[in-house]
């Protein structure tokens, strides 16, 4: 009994809970219309046995505004669950309480956005400040540089009247633009400034022909006439051209009595600057290339010991000199001129391989070098393969070399024949006195020469001569076949019969 009373108590409850908060579904019908549609079905003294299990309430929580108060909750409110159907419209109205008061609902929402929006604005309009205030300050830089520009340019490149003084040694090099050389002749005291040399300079077509290397011009020249002495060539300085096969000293011919000018000589009389002719001199190259500072004779370490070693000071330095086109700037003293020239020939030499050579012929980097120099002095273009392999079979049977190139190389008088007495003379380089290489190269040798010696043609040659007046030379492994050769250079009008013969 006391169970049904309490069930009763309950719907009781459910119905005046429903009347005072009506409840529509999804399809907006009211909940007690539909309650009151449904057959119900009595207990016993007319209760409802129906426990009302079909109503599962759903609860939510109010939208405030934060900006305000929050409203204090009715009585009813917080004595009985809200359902679902009793939320808000979703329209942003505020819902109404069974007394006809509204609820807060989405105005709330919508006042923090509005703050929002409204700060962001704010921020929207500082940035455009500041933005606008930068390119105010970029704008009035920029005509500042412009108008300073354009005074620049509406002012004459400060120049010198001349006329020109004394010579200075300035260096072009390889690549340089009109603008750098014109920064080289303003930093060297050549012209006034560089502006004045650079509009001078791309007024003369001749600057598209000037060619790296050292050039004498005056100081204080004015623009104009320091571009004029550059293209000229004239003013041109510290420019050699060594040929193959030359040495470092003078020879003299046996039979003219003609000097042949050895690197030296070439080097001195192409250190010499301005109208007095200062020049380094020849004995002054011939002292420096005999100091014991090899290091700043710029000798590699491949050769340092095999210079080292030189029984002749003097020539300590032959063959590493190559032979070629250099540049060096004369101004410097003959100990950084030899350096300069012996620097840019050991980067030729190592440029063909010379360092990794040696794997078929057994001879380090120096004797490679120095059997080139035989090559170059014994072989045509044409048979120096052929002849470097002579000299590679004859060492490996410790063959005497038997080259007249290096009888001849000890003597200040020359000729291409040499005599008994001179192959007689025992000197580091006479191969007819000894076996094995030269002490040191006996003269600067080609690039063809070196590659011919770090690659020899294959062959078991051991003899060559040259058997006409067109340079024909034939080679041999036969001893008596050299000698038939031999004979038949001597017709030819190669050989006198009292002299030697090839190799």
């Amino acid at each position: 009994m006391t169970d049904r009373w309490t069930r009763a108590e309950e719907r009781y409850r459910a119905r005046e809970a429903d009347r005072r908060y009506p409840r529509r579904d999804d399809w907006g019908l009211d909940a007690r219309a539909v309650r009151e549609d449904e057959p119900q079905q009595a207990g016993p003294a007319g209760w409802d046995d129906e426990d009302g299990t079909d109503v599962i309430p759903r609860y939510e929580d109010e939208i405030y505004d934060e900006s305000g108060p929050e409203p204090e909750p009715e009585p009813e409110q917080t004595a009985a669950p809200r359902r679902v159907g009793q939320r808000a419209a979703q329209s942003g109205r505020a819902a109404a309480d069974p007394r006809g008061r509204a609820r807060p609902s989405g105005r709330g929402k919508r006042s923090r956005i509005a703050s929002r929006k409204a700060a962001e604005r704010k921020r929207r309009r500082r940035t455009m400040w500041a933005v606008a205030a930068v390119f105010v300050v970029l704008f009035v830089s920029a005509a500042g540089f412009a108008g300073y520009k354009l005074m620049g340019s509406l002012s004459p490149a400060e120049d010198f009247a001349g006329p020109p003084g004394a010579p200075v040694v300035v260096q072009v090099h390889s690549g340089d633009t009109a603008t750098q050389i014109a920064t080289e002749m303003h930093e060297k005291g050549v012209v006034a400034s560089s502006e004045a040399f650079y509009e001078a300079a791309v007024r003369n077509a001749g600057m598209n022909s000037v060619q790296p290397g050292f050039y004498a011009i005056g100081a204080k020249s004015p623009a104009v006439d320091a571009v004029t002495a550059l293209v000229g060539g004239k003013s041109r300085v510290g420019n050699v051209t060594i040929s193959e096969g030359r040495l470092l000293h003078d020879k003299h011919d046996a039979t003219t009595g003609g000097r042949y000018d050895g690197i030296y000589r070439k080097i001195a009389e192409a250190s010499c600057v301005g109208p007095e002719r200062k020049c380094v001199t020849y004995e002054q190259l011939d002292a420096a290339g005999a100091s014991l500072d090899l290091a700043a004779l710029g000798v590699p370490a491949w050769a340092a010991q095999a210079v080292k070693e030189c029984p002749d000071r003097t020539r300590q330095l032959e063959g590493l000199i190559a032979a070629g086109t250099w540049d060096f700037d004369p101004s410097g003293t003959p100990e950084q001129i030899l350096r300069q020239m012996v620097t840019a020939s050991v980067q030729a030499y190592e440029a063909t391989g010379l360092l990794q050579s040696g794997a078929d012929t057994k001879l380090s980097p120096y004797e490679t070098l120095v059997a080139a120099s035989l090559v170059e002095r014994e072989a045509q273009p044409q048979d120096m393969g052929k002849v470097a392999r002579v000299i590679v079979n004859r060492l490996r049977v410790d063959q005497m070399l038997q080259f007249d190139s290096t009888v001849n190389y000890a003597l200040d008088t020359t000729e291409v024949a040499t005599t008994d007495a001179d192959r007689a003379r025992e000197t580091p380089w006479n191969t007819y006195a000894m076996n094995g290489l030269p002490k040191t190269p006996i003269a600067a040798p080609s690039v063809g020469a070196l590659r011919a010696m770090e690659n020899p043609e294959p062959g078991a040659w051991l003899y060559f001569v040259t058997v006409d007046k067109q340079g024909t030379t034939k080679f041999t492994d036969s001893y008596s076949e050299h000698l038939r050769l031999v004979t038949q250079a001597q017709r030819s009008g190669i050989l006198d019969s009292s002299r030697p013969y090839g190799g």
